[in-house]
Parts: structure tokens; C-alpha cells; sequence
């Protein structure tokens, strides 16, 4: 049994804390639109597996998946992984899910924010998306756990990251489009982060890297190390498409202070070569009226910043040759985590998003 409460995290004491801390399990969705993932959704079916199996080496995964699909995935994963049979309309885990918080005293909650497809209906990637909105209240039933409704505040999780500290980064790209929240203010917004994620400072960055797909989703761009500490998408090569949006973002960064008045240390994680969509990367994909065209030669979103820490590790996204040298600065940040590639994370990338973005991490 859960309650929606009629309070917010802050009055009660809670915040979302860092994803680098301690999980209690990580939540998925499985994928098979087949708009969105070619050939029937088998090779990204493959690569959700890969993901799921490297995951479930640290800690439980829990993996949302259609009537339709049950079978299918049962025979696929590995048998510890959990599946939950639940209706929704795509495989995005950290936009479509509910936020989780905590009070430092063993009690999480969940924030369900409204989910509209990266825009609705003046940009949005699909439609419909009203089976996503109801997952945050599914999973508040199925688990037991009082809800926040923040249904009133357009708000995917790879917009924004926090450190647990204080601090969100976010960027104006994103929660300024007039696709999520054109009746609010910047200033509204700010007010409702701090409300429902327990922060008390904002750092706007300019632009992301996808502006065609999630309107420059900042998982993409940055991600806290831990506290005061950041890793930052990173390209010196002038010709890059990322290049004027790295340097914007490194630039703003090092002039910010975050809540607790510290100046960042940032760390450089190089870009790899920039990725283009393919005609093989189209095969058998049905092209429907309410979903976004998937065209040849669409730049796709490829970031070495888009991975996802476990209790003990960091899942990355392999891309081939600046593999290694990604590989080596993770390794060198988080000494203490081992470093697991997805070899498969192209696949992933096809369909918008990365490791980060098929994934949500439950506190614990």
C-alpha cells in the first residue's frame, strides 16, 4: 500500500542523492518498438541484455517488460534478474521512471514527474506516451512506496544530475523548450528542482549534444564523480560537431561554484570519433505517422559521459577505437570501481540514448 503525499521531499526531509552512492537495485525497461529499433528489436534486445547481465554482477535489476515480451525476456536474461510484466510505451528508464529519494534514515520515496515524449506535441519523439505516465504510480503499488506527484513539471531524469550535495546541473536547451514547461519561468523552475530533489543550487549549462532528440539532455555532457567533482564530455578537434558545445559547457563549469561554495574539479573525458546513422541502421524499422523519422545520416549522441555507476563499478559504453583511452581515465577517476564496456552500446545509441538512459538507480 503507498500514499501520494501532499507534501514535497524538502518539507519532509528528503533528496535525491548521487548516483555514485550506494544502490539497492537498478530498474530497466525492455525494448521492442519497432518505430524505434530495427529488425524487430533483436540486436537492441541484445545489447539490453548485455547491459543487464553487467549490472546484475553488482546489484539486483529489476526489468519492466510487456505481456507481449515475457517469455521472450524470461528466456533471454539471466535468471536473477527480476521481470515485472507492465504496460508502457518505450524502453527509456531514466526519463520515463520516477526519481527516487531518501532521508539518510533507511526511507526512500519516489518523485513522479510527467513524462511527454521529449515535447510533446510540438517536438516529441513519439505518441502516444500515456502508458509511460503511468509507470511512477505502477511502480509506487508495486512496491509499496509513497509517491510524490510532481505531475504538474515536464522532467526526464537524464535532464538533470545531482551530487547529493546540494547541487543540480542542468541545461537551458532542455528545461527552457517550449515542448516541456512554456507556462513557467526559469526562476518556477529552479523552485520546483529544489522542492521535489532536496537541491539548493542550480548550474545552467547552455546546450548538449542532442538537440534533435532530447533537446540536449546533460547526461550526455557531465556527470558528478562525486561531490564537487566532474567528468565533462571533451573534444579538442575543432571540426567535431561536439567541439563549441564542450567548450561552452567546460567554460561555464569552471566559473561555477557549487552549494557548498566549492569550485569544481573537472576532469577532460575525450569524445569519440563522431557517429552518423547508417542505411544498415535502418533495416526493417516501420516508419509510423506519431513517430519521429529515424533518417541516414542522423549525427547520433555519442558519449563515453553516458554511463551508469553500480555498487562497485561504472558500466560504460564501448565505441571501438577511443575506447582505451576513455577506458583509462574512468579506471584512473575510480580507482576503487571496476570498469565493465558494453560492447553492444551502439545498438543502444540507434535508438537515441546509451547506458544511462535504459538505466534508473533505486538508493538504498
Amino acid at each position: 500500500m503507498y500514499k501520494t503525499l501532499d507534501s514535497t521531499p524538502r518539507q519532509d526531509g528528503f533528496l535525491m542523492p548521487g548516483e555514485f552512492e550506494s544502490h539497492l537495485q537498478t530498474w530497466m525497461m525492455w525494448p521492442e518498438r519497432r518505430d524505434v529499433w530495427r529488425e524487430d528489436a533483436k540486436p537492441a534486445q541484445n545489447a539490453f541484455v548485455e547491459v543487464a547481465s553487467a549490472i546484475a554482477e553488482f546489484e539486483p535489476v529489476v526489468i519492466l517488460v510487456s505481456a507481449a515480451q515475457f517469455q521472450n525476456a524470461r528466456q533471454s536474461l539471466p535468471a536473477g534478474v527480476r521481470l515485472v510484466e507492465m504496460s508502457y510505451n518505450d524502453a527509456w528508464a531514466r526519463d520515463i521512471l520516477p526519481s527516487f529519494v531518501t532521508n539518510g534514515q533507511g526511507k526512500t520515496r519516489l518523485v513522479d514527474w510527467d513524462f511527454n515524449a521529449w515535447g510533446g506535441l510540438v517536438d516529441g519523439l513519439y505518441f502516444p506516451w500515456d502508458q509511460d505516465q503511468l509507470v511512477g504510480r505502477k511502480i509506487a503499488e508495486l512496491e509499496g512506496m509513497d509517491r510524490y506527484d510532481a505531475g504538474h513539471l515536464v522532467l526526464e531524469g537524464g535532464s538533470f544530475q545531482v551530487d547529493g550535495d546540494g547541487t543540480l546541473i542542468t541545461t537551458e536547451e532542455c528545461l527552457l523548450s517550449s515542448g516541456r514547461n512554456p507556462d513557467l519561468t526559469k526562476d518556477e523552475i529552479e523552485e520546483n528542482l529544489s522542492l521535489y530533489l532536496g537541491v539548493e543550487k542550480v548550474i545552467w549549462l547552455e546546450k548538449g549534444i542532442d538537440s534533435e532528440g532530447t533537446n540536449g539532455h546533460v547526461d550526455n555532457l557531465c556527470t558528478f564523480v562525486r561531490p564537487g567533482e566532474l567528468l565533462v564530455h571533451w573534444t579538442e578537434d575543432r571540426k567535431h560537431p561536439h567541439y563549441e558545445i564542450c567548450q561552452a559547457a567546460w567554460n561555464r563549469l569552471s566559473d561555477s561554484i557549487d552549494a557548498q561554495g566549492r569550485n569544481f574539479k573537472l576532469h577532460k573525458l575525450p569524445a569519440p570519433s563522431a557517429m552518423y546513422r547508417t542505411s544498415e541502421d535502418v533495416t526493417n524499422i516501420i516508419e509510423v505517422e506519431c513517430t519521429a523519422a529515424l533518417r541516414i545520416g542522423d549525427l547520433l549522441p555519442a558519449s563515453y559521459i553516458n554511463f551508469y555507476f553500480v555498487n562497485g563499478g561504472v558500466i560504460m559504453p564501448a565505441f571501438g577505437e577511443t575506447d582505451k583511452d576513455a577506458f583509462g581515465i574512468l579506471r584512473d577517476v575510480f580507482p576503487g570501481r571496476e570498469i565493465v564496456p558494453v560492447r553492444s552500446a551502439r545498438e543502444i545509441l540507434l535508438g537515441g540514448g546509451n547506458v544511462h538512459c535504459i538505466t534508473q538507480q533505486q538508493p538504498g
